[in-house]
């Protein structure tokens, strides 16, 4: 498997993207706004979304996909999530009031795009590639990501704080190669991180603790007016898993 981050930022400005990463050539982890800088052909190809949730930095681009290249397809763009999180979606943004409901479009039994439930812990197969839904602490329904080739595995914790759940289920991949973790603000904003069910680099600290594996790390979603600091402090107090920031176009292969 090869990913590809188009976007990893918590916010915009300049060559910053949002969280949107790029499987092979037909998966998006998330669609936040760096799914904009594809090209036609390569939206085109794009087959299925998984939505960590609900937020507009991770789901900013799938109207634009639909309405861009639904023409071009044979076939729906299938969305997939937790139910609540697919309930939001089309409560809230496919709605005929934000975004026309591509549901329906052009019509219920052949649409453009098509919603699928995932549950925590079952595993979505796709031609040997298996894609499992982790259990995340956010302020809104939402997961995190196991994806696994079969020859090895990266971990993608989603937006998420202090998380017990998560722990033993990845203490468990024994072929686990890389882990990319959130650490959106920094140590003076603590009590926001907390409010918001973001990590900070103390909360990060806390959850690598628990970690008992050695994959390489990177920290996404950091903010924009911080980011600097934040890693200053990871590289402090996290100095012997040596993190590194993660960046737009930075691929993996596993």
């Amino acid at each position: 498997m090869q990913l590809r981050v188009l976007g990893c930022s918590g916010g915009i400005g300049g060559d910053l993207r949002t969280t949107s990463m790029l499987v092979d050539h037909d998966i998006l982890i998330d669609a936040g706004t760096g799914v904009g800088d594809l090209s036609i052909n390569e939206l085109a190809q794009i087959d299925h979304v998984f939505v960590t949730h609900s937020h507009m930095d991770h789901v900013a681009t799938i109207p634009f996909i639909v309405d861009t290249v639904g023409w071009m397809r044979d076939r729906p763009l299938t969305v997939h999530a937790v139910q609540e999180t697919l309930a939001i979606l089309q409560a809230h943004l496919f709605n005929w009031k934000l975004w026309p409901d591509f549901s329906q479009i052009p019509n219920e039994a052949s649409p453009a795009m098509r919603y699928k439930a995932i549950t925590l812990g079952n595993t979505v197969a796709m031609n040997g590639r298996k894609i499992t839904p982790l259990p995340a602490n956010h302020v809104v329904p939402a997961v995190g990501y196991h994806l696994d080739s079969g020859r090895s595995s990266l971990v993608f914790t989603g937006d998420t704080t202090s998380n017990d759940a998560l722990w033993p289920i990845v203490n468990q991949i024994e072929n686990l190669k890389y882990l990319i973790i959130e650490t959106a603000l920094s140590d003076r904003e603590r009590e926001l991180a907390i409010l918001s069910r973001h990590l900070c680099p103390s909360l990060l600290a806390a959850e690598l603790a628990k970690l008992k594996l050695a994959p390489e790390i990177y920290i996404s979603h950091l903010k924009p007016r911080e980011s600097e600091l934040i890693m200053q402090q990871i590289a402090t107090t996290v100095k012997d898993r040596r993190p590194r920031m993660l960046q737009n176009n930075h691929v993996f292969e596993f």
